[in-house]
């Protein structure tokens, strides 16, 4: 009779076990993105489509200002300003068809891409804040656990490295990039705010970069390689560029003819999916990269002027 339990016991366990690996294979990545849809009352909305380019859909439909800036597995995190004053960002999460919309807290936020660690557990944000050197990192039920004081003017952007021991983000030497001296670039810094370390050097001779554009833009880690991706405007055009965690090397990460903006890698860092748009800005599109073989395809029309910062989330 022992013997019979432990026979089924084990049985049970194996299929369980085959049914969870059926379950990850099974599991099928899609891309969100922004749209403005309306421009003379600046109403963005969250789009969802599939790799190929097909379905998209409308998930949040709301006249407010919805972004999205980042997913966890089939979780959805966007800013929205709907039920509060304009421009006053509160975080919400969904799932990739919009649905089960929560308010995360009642924490105002700042317009910047955030991260998280263990396994999505634990999320760092930028808050709205007089002092804007700070982040938060909030826990599941969306309660402050932690704060992070970068000792710059100026922090946005933060990406958790290195299994969360640590924060590269971007920082700039005044408080806004209005006022000169800003000199955006990518710092790295420990988790509890020591050890704060210059990652990027934006090219001396290079002037291209204007007072409003991306000398460093938000960065995002390749999940295997281990490095940061940025944008960059270089040499009049914006690019993607990486840097090592360590700082030692720099480099040109792609080659394509459009200007390449924000971006986001798959969970296996086989793909790359970046926002493509022209000298004058007068058309934005999705595109994704297979990285192995480096070919491009453009997933959106021209419906929409502005279809930006797209990133990958789980369908199911």
């Amino acid at each position: 009779m022992v013997r019979g339990v432990t026979f089924l016991g084990i049985l049970a366990l194996l299929l369980l076990s085959c049914n969870s690996k059926k379950n990850d294979t099974q599991r099928e990545l899609g891309l969100v993105y922004n749209v403005l849809r309306d421009f003379d009352i600046e109403n963005y909305e969250i789009f969802s489509m599939n790799l190929d380019g097909s379905n998209k859909k409308n998930i949040t439909d709301l006249y407010p200002v919805d972004w999205t800036y980042y997913s966890y597995g089939d979780t959805l995190y966007f800013i929205s300003d709907r039920g509060a004053c304009k421009r006053c960002y509160f975080l919400y999460k969904s799932n990739f068809k919009g649905e089960n919309v929560q308010k995360v807290n009642n924490l105002e936020l700042a317009d910047s891409w955030m991260s998280s660690r263990k396994d999505g557990t634990e999320l760092i944000v930028k808050p709205k804040l007089i002092t804007e050197s700070t982040f938060y990192v909030l826990n599941q039920e969306g309660e402050i656990i932690d704060r992070l004081d970068t000792k710059l003017p100026f922090a946005a952007d933060p990406l958790f490295v290195n299994d969360g021991k640590q924060v590269v983000f971007r920082g700039g030497k005044t408080v806004r990039k209005e006022i000169n001296g800003f000199d955006e670039e990518l710092y790295i810094i420990d988790a509890d705010g020591k050890n704060r370390k210059q990652l990027t050097h934006y090219p001396e001779k290079d002037t291209t970069a204007g007072k409003y554009e991306y000398r460093a833009g938000a960065p995002k880690l390749h999940p295997t390689e281990n490095f940061v991706s940025y944008q960059s405007k270089q040499n009049g055009k914006y690019s993607l560029y990486a840097v090592s965690l360590d700082g030692s090397k720099t480099w040109k990460l792609t080659e394509n003819e459009q200007n390449e903006g924000w971006h986001d890698w798959s969970p296996d860092g086989k793909w790359l999916t970046v926002e493509l748009f022209d000298d004058e800005q007068s058309q934005f599109h999705i595109g994704l990269m297979n990285w192995e073989t480096k070919e491009m395809e453009i997933l959106t029309d021209t419906t929409f002027q502005y279809q930006q910062a797209p990133h990958f989330i789980y369908k199911n």
